[in-house]
């Protein structure tokens, strides 16, 4: 009985993941651009983990939620403060790598840091 319970968790999940993957990965690369290499770096990680096909279902869902911090554009330190506006954002996407490093496969990160070389080719 357990077992299907799982299921119809990742189920769940699954669709979560679902709805979640219609981010605008255009609106990310807008921010990230502002943002700088610094925090670039971590959120295509991030965002590579996550659209990844490996990746669990549970885990994409929580990555997405990184990304949805570092777009709102009002969070615990708004991202048009000098100096501070990103150390959240930055916080929050290097907290859920190390959470979920196990998920991080070369493929994964060189995908991410040929996007980032790609926003930044004078790094």
């Amino acid at each position: 009985m357990k077992e299907n319970h799982s299921t119809n968790q990742e189920k769940i999940y699954d669709a979560e993941v679902l709805d979640s993957s219609s981010f605008d990965e255009n609106i990310i690369i807008k921010i990230l651009i502002k943002a700088g290499r610094t925090i670039a770096k971590p959120a295509l990680e991030v965002l590579e983990m996550a659209l990844d096909p490996y990746t669990p279902a549970q885990v994409r869902v929580s990555l997405m939620a990184a990304l949805a911090y570092l777009i709102m554009p009002f969070d615990l330190f708004p991202d048009f403060m000098p100096l501070v506006g990103f150390s959240d954002d930055f916080v929050a996407l290097t907290a859920v790598l190390s959470i979920w490093s196990k998920y991080m496969t070369p493929s994964i990160r060189i995908r991410a840091e040929n996007k980032l070389n790609k926003l930044f080719p004078f790094y």
